[in-house]
């Protein structure tokens, strides 16, 4: 099928087009590649991980109405992922106008768009950050989400509830999918696995928050890829699904897995936790494992995968 992906040059999108490309389908990549953080990772990223594979990419902003719908005119698309957004909790605390803007009103267009265009499912990112302070422990789709902690949680609650409208007045099919802490090769240098590796490598301090009484379902970048597909081939009508790992890691561990693989011993300022953030996030799969997914990738080789990777970007001996 044709297939647009937005923010196809981002950690997620690049790794999803990769394997859609490789099945047969035909991608289109709409990315504007903004200064977050660097854009030459996210280049060397389409560069890399998209190497000898036939694709279309737009550099466009999904708030740019008048590109966007030339791209729709243009290339007859008949299923969309969007993952285009403004992503980080602590970020959106700093921009919150920014975040409401990009991930709220770039995601309006994306869907009138798409009741224009007749698109056949439209499959969006959403995030475990939804939940805020919940503290029923895992996560399952049918916890109120009403508490939201942080502007970044804020604006992909508010995608939801766009999604939702769109599919009980237009009926789209819609299909939020709620992410918990991704993580892999070419991950987000905001992200905590790349700031620790770092920071380890350079013989600099990390920041621990909470004292270090974090969890995380640490999610490697293939499943969330796959459960992503499985979520888009099932053409679900108006939906939320979690897509997380099946284990709930300790932060310390975590950072314990970085150490073994950097050959390194972690210098470690323990705070308090941070404005935003959560003392833990924690998955109920059920859904998607209905669907038949199953993550597969645990910490021990998903980090070792990932430090690797780093050593060779970055050139480190």
């Amino acid at each position: 099928m044709k297939i647009l992906i937005t923010g196809g040059a981002g950690f997620i999108g690049a790794h999803l087009a990769k394997k859609m490309i490789e099945r047969g389908d035909e991608i289109v990549i709409v990315d504007n590649f903004n200064d977050y953080y660097t854009p030459q990772l996210k280049r060397d990223r389409v560069e890399n991980v998209l190497k000898g594979l036939d694709f279309k990419l737009y550099e466009a902003d999904i708030r740019d109405r008048e590109k966007m719908a030339e791209i729709f005119e243009k290339e007859n698309i008949e299923k969309i992922v969007h993952l285009a957004a403004m992503a980080g909790v602590r970020y959106s605390l700093e921009k919150p106008e920014l975040y409401y803007d990009v991930n709220v009103m770039g995601t309006q267009n994306m869907l009138d768009l798409s009741v224009k265009h007749k698109i056949q499912n439209f499959v969006y990112a959403s995030s475990s950050s939804v939940y805020g302070n919940n503290t029923k422990i895992p996560f399952s789709e049918s916890d109120n989400v009403d508490a939201q902690i942080s502007p970044y949680a804020a604006s992909k609650k508010a995608n939801e509830l766009q999604a939702h409208v769109y599919s009980h007045i237009y009926k789209l099919p819609t299909a939020g999918l709620r992410f918990f802490t991704v993580y892999g090769p070419w991950g987000r240098p905001d992200m905590a696995l790349f700031l620790f590796t770092d920071a380890i490598i350079k013989n600099k301090p990390i920041d621990v928050f909470n004292n270090g009484n974090m969890s995380r379902n640490f999610t490697y970048v293939d499943d969330i890829v796959s459960g992503i597909m499985t979520a888009l081939d099932a053409n679900l009508v108006c939906e939320i699904v979690n897509i997380g790992g099946d284990r709930e890691e300790k932060l310390l561990r975590f950072i314990e897995v970085i150490e073994e693989n950097v050959g390194k011993t972690a210098d470690k300022n323990f705070k308090p936790m941070q404005p935003g953030d959560v003392p833990a996030t924690v998955a109920d799969i059920s859904k998607l494992r209905k669907m038949g997914w199953e993550p597969t990738t645990r910490i021990e080789k998903g980090i070792k995968n990932f430090v690797s990777w780093y050593k060779t970007y970055y050139k480190v001996q």
